[in-house]
């Protein structure tokens, strides 16, 4: 499929013009998509029909040992080995999915926020996405998923990514509002941000790795490692992509907003006892002394 379909493009454009930029994130669920989230149900909705339960954080914790590991899709995967990496310690981001059952047997989660990701690659979600599989889904991924096939999220346990400047069912968020809600950390500039409390919403940093690592390092007990975040090569084909068949990306130019993000973050991981550890050689990351450990390099022949 394409990227986007026309039709969502002509939703994007008319929601901002008819309701304004405080709103316009308003086409992330708009038509048919609802949220319910009370202390007795929390629950996904498509044109008045429930699709989904959402689980809490305590979900994802519970499934947690010492070490979570955050993969993306970067080249660099393509020189690593990740057969004896921990069970159930992985959160794969968009087209790591098609490590299952290859080098992942089985992972700790799958997180997509960005609904393109759908539209391109609904075959392979449901091919590598299995019955009970734990999903950080956005808003508009959870729409698109509808869209598409609303019957397919029954049988998966979702975590909601809520934009936390943009939320589910309410008006963009100002700096200053931000800085009154007791779960969130901003550095100097208020320009990064970190979300204590992912149920509540996360920071989104220019990549799905920056909500992913909220949602690690809540759960983290020792480590959170980073694989295939490569940022700085985003330009080259994906790992499982080849020439003729690359999407673009703009991670390459979202690199200083990322990196900003995950900088600000390693230091609530440092005051938490949480170690960052980058095992990919040439990911932007070493610019920002995240140093480098080759435990999942692929042997020379």
């Amino acid at each position: 499929m394409a990227d986007r379909p026309w039709h969502r493009s002509l939703i994007k454009s008319g929601v901002r013009l008819f309701l304004g930029g405080s709103l316009a994130h308003v086409q992330d669920w708009y038509p048919g998509l609802s949220i319910v989230r009370s202390q007795n149900i929390s629950e996904v909705l498509y044109r008045g029909a429930k699709v989904a339960s959402l689980a809490g954080m305590d979900r994802l914790r519970e499934r947690c040992g010492n070490a979570i590991y955050i993969v993306g899709s970067g080249p660099s995967i393509r020189d690593c080995d990740l057969s004896q990496m921990e069970p159930r310690s992985a959160i794969l981001l968009n087209g790591a999915i098609r490590l299952i059952g290859e080098q992942i047997e089985e992972p700790l989660a799958i997180a997509v926020e960005d609904e393109r990701f759908v539209w391109r690659h609904i075959e392979t979600m449901r091919r590598k996405i299995l019955p009970g599989s734990l999903c950080l889904f956005s808003v508009s991924v959870l729409r698109a998923l509808c869209e598409i096939d609303k019957g397919w999220l029954s049988d998966k346990t979702i975590i909601l990514i809520d934009d936390i400047r943009k939320p589910y069912g309410a008006r963009r968020r100002s700096l200053d509002d931000l800085k009154k809600l007791q779960y969130v950390r901003l550095d100097a500039a208020g320009s990064a941000g970190f979300s204590l409390s992912p149920d509540r919403g996360v920071f989104l940093g220019g990549s799905v790795a920056v909500s992913a690592l909220q949602f690690a390092l809540y759960c983290a007990q020792q480590s959170v490692g980073f694989l295939g975040i490569d940022i700085s090569n985003a330009g080259e084909p994906r790992f499982y992509e080849t020439g003729d068949d690359t999407a673009f990306s703009g991670i390459a130019r979202a690199e200083g907003r990322i990196v900003e993000h995950l900088v600000f973050a390693r230091q609530i991981a440092a005051e938490r006892g949480v170690a960052f550890i980058n095992y990919s050689p040439i990911s932007a990351l070493l610019k920002y002394d995240f140093g480098y450990d080759d435990r999942f390099a692929k042997a020379r022949p």
